[in-house]
């Protein structure tokens, strides 16, 4: 395919972050369309791109290449699923935001194999480059010294994208294993006793949510991954990736430091995050769906580990049981400054400074 491809986005909700990574990259994607319910919300955003706005599949022209179905399914109470597959009947390739029941993906990679088109799952926050470059270390790591344990922490609504990450890390979930423990209930933290490709996993989730607003979570993404050797941690899911080797003993004056910094140690701000790196996260996966359409790819080729993660996550989520409601604090916004001001930080250095020598 030499021309930009044609996409529409389905939904506006989370859509808009699709759309606006669709329309920074002119050369390779071209934004055709918003496909919605026809809200003042998708007026709008349409308006902003001066694209068609459509109601429904039957609407779309036949110059359309691709969809993003950013659309809820089943288990979030929507119909992305079917709308995926009236577009794949189309002869519309699909990329579909997660999470998607193991049955619904299913279904959807058998409609695709069928019309000839691809289908393909974005699980969204493995794209990110902090992630990716979280998961690119630790699969060295994993390489290079056996995984002792994996502790993690996440969101209910992430938990999906959480256990992807673990499956590209450890090349599949499998043996996998989950069990409950006792005595959670009514904690903000639930957790679950599990094995990932065999390796002991402590897996902690925030299992609330605000009605009406997922966007209220406490965290996203915290991940551990642990050997003889050190520890590697992805602090949160916009990073940053720590390494923590061991204390060995005797001599450790001639040990390097108690830790390093993979890649950046600095985060993004939220604007940035948002507008940017999810952005990148987007197109990233949006190559993909291209290379296999270019490459006239079995839609079922590679699609065992997102079968594998949806499948787990059932497991999951029904080991949590349904989340509780969350009412977070509406105040004001804490900065760093609040919790650490410069004059404290500025007797810190001098005690830092002393101790190691200065």
């Amino acid at each position: 395919m030499t021309r930009p491809m044609r996409v529409v986005v389905c939904g506006t909700r989370f859509g808009r972050i699709y759309a606006e990574a669709l329309a920074c990259a002119p050369e390779g994607f071209l934004l055709a369309g918003i496909l919605a319910r026809g809200s003042a919300r998708s007026v709008a955003l349409a308006h902003a791109y001066g694209v068609p706005l459509y109601d429904s599949v039957e609407q779309l022209p036949d110059d359309i290449d691709a969809a993003c179905v950013v659309v809820s399914t089943a288990v979030g109470g929507g119909r992305g699923a079917e709308l995926a597959k009236a577009l794949l009947e189309r002869g519309i390739h699909v990329l579909q935001e997660h999470p998607v029941h193991p049955d619904e993906l299913a279904d959807c990679l058998r409609v695709a194999r069928r019309t000839g088109t691809q289908y393909l799952l974005n699980t969204f926050y493995p794209h990110l480059e902090p992630v990716r470059r979280f998961t690119s270390a630790a699969r060295e790591l994993v390489r290079l010294r056996k995984p002792v344990f994996v502790d993690a922490m996440c969101a209910v609504q992430v938990s999906f994208d959480l256990l992807d990450i673990l499956a590209e890390i450890f090349d599949g979930l499998r043996p996998w294993s989950i069990a409950p423990v006792a005595g959670h209930a009514g904690r903000p933290l639930a957790g679950v006793d599990a094995r990932v490709a065999g390796v002991p996993l402590t897996l902690r989730v925030e299992n609330r949510m605000q009605a009406g607003d997922d966007s209220t979570s406490l965290f996203l993404h915290r991940i551990t991954i642990g050997t003889d050797a050190g520890n590697l941690m992805l602090v949160n899911t916009h990073g940053p990736v720590i390494w923590s080797p061991v204390l060995r003993l005797p001599g450790p004056d001639a040990l390097g430091p108690t830790g390093a910094y993979v890649g950046a140690a600095e985060t993004p701000a939220w604007a940035v995050a948002v507008d940017e790196v999810w952005g990148e996260g987007v197109l990233t996966v949006m190559d993909e769906l291209r290379a296999r359409i270019e490459a006239g790819a079995d839609p079922l080729r590679g699609q065992q580990r997102h079968l594998a993660v949806a499948g787990a996550w059932k497991e999951l989520t029904e080991a949590l049981g349904y989340p509780a409601a969350a009412e977070p604090d509406p105040g004001e916004t804490l900065t760093v400054a609040d919790l650490w001001p410069s004059e404290r930080a500025a007797k810190y250095s001098n005690i830092c400074t002393r101790t190691n020598g200065g």
